[in-house]
């Protein structure tokens, strides 16, 4: 069997359509972070699906890149008690992936009706298992209790208690794979300081990705808002919150100002065409 397998190995079947992390930050229509699920919105409907496939997508990707990591590694390189970890993830993950799939059926949807981006895979695949657990268990399953939280509340609101529940079952798993990845890397870099800072700045990029122009913060209008006290359970720190929160409303503001120079440049090329 080999290790450290690339995303296009992945092995899939005629129903997925592949496209990478470049494809998905270089297509505009992502920058809706997929379609935010508003209950105010006339198509909520198609966007919850849309939100629902891409977290199936997500969790398969999450079970495969644990189960890489619990074999990727001989123990000469990671505590055995970090690979029953990640072997306990995969458990995790292959019940998430039965559940979506079941809620995605509940939903009107089906698998395959929109595309699968290789993101979260892509940040498990690298070389030093300490940046796998920053990129994957902490960053991108981090951003799993943001969304959870987020499509719990979606299902109380819009009175779905099988929705509701569902979610609130997967969160609670996330908050222990966030603990996992926060322990090891403190464990695991413990005596290299310099590995740990380097492992948490490729989180930091990681999470700036997932910012989505800024589309996640605290905000109430914010179509993916961070779920603070659950990711303090998960072993995140204030600051590291702060820090993402932050990141955030930055990417937010630059992405304000580069939309706000692009309606001016078209509205005065459409002056100008009407003048001609």
């Amino acid at each position: 069997m080999r290790k450290n397998i690339p995303p296009s190995s992945l092995a899939r079947d005629s129903r997925f359509h592949r496209r990478d992390t470049e494809q998905r930050m270089s297509d505009r229509r992502n920058t809706d972070v997929e379609g935010h699920v508003d209950p105010e919105a006339e198509d909520v409907a198609e966007r919850a699906r849309r939100r629902m496939h891409g977290i199936f997508v997500g969790e398969i990707q999450a079970l495969e890149g644990a189960g890489r990591t619990a074999f990727d590694f001989g123990t000469d390189e990671v505590p055995y008690e970090l690979k029953l970890d990640m072997a306990r993830q995969c458990w995790d993950e292959a019940r998430h992936c039965e559940i979506s799939v079941k809620l995605a059926e509940h939903m009107g949807g089906e698998l395959g009706e929109y595309a699968e981006f290789t993101t979260l895979f892509e940040a498990a695949c690298h070389e030093d298992p300490v940046f796998r657990l920053a990129g994957v268990n902490r960053a991108l399953e981090g951003l799993a209790i943001d969304v959870f939280t987020q499509m719990r509340e979606f299902g109380e609101i819009m009175g779905d208690p099988i929705l509701a529940y569902c979610e609130d079952f997967m969160l609670a798993d996330e908050v222990t794979h966030v603990r996992m990845g926060s322990r090891w890397l403190r464990e695991v870099t413990k005596n290299d300081e310099q590995r740990r800072k380097d492992a948490l700045a490729f989180q930091r990029v990681v999470d700036g990705l997932f910012n989505f122009q800024g589309q996640r913060g605290e905000e109430d209008d914010s179509p993916i808002r961070l779920a603070r006290e659950f990711r303090r359970l998960a072993g995140f720190t204030d600051d590291e919150v702060d820090e993402i929160a932050k990141m955030s409303e930055e990417s937010r503001s630059a992405t304000s100002e580069r939309n706000s120079a692009r309606h001016a440049f078209d509205a005065s090329f459409a002056g100008q065409s009407s003048s001609a």
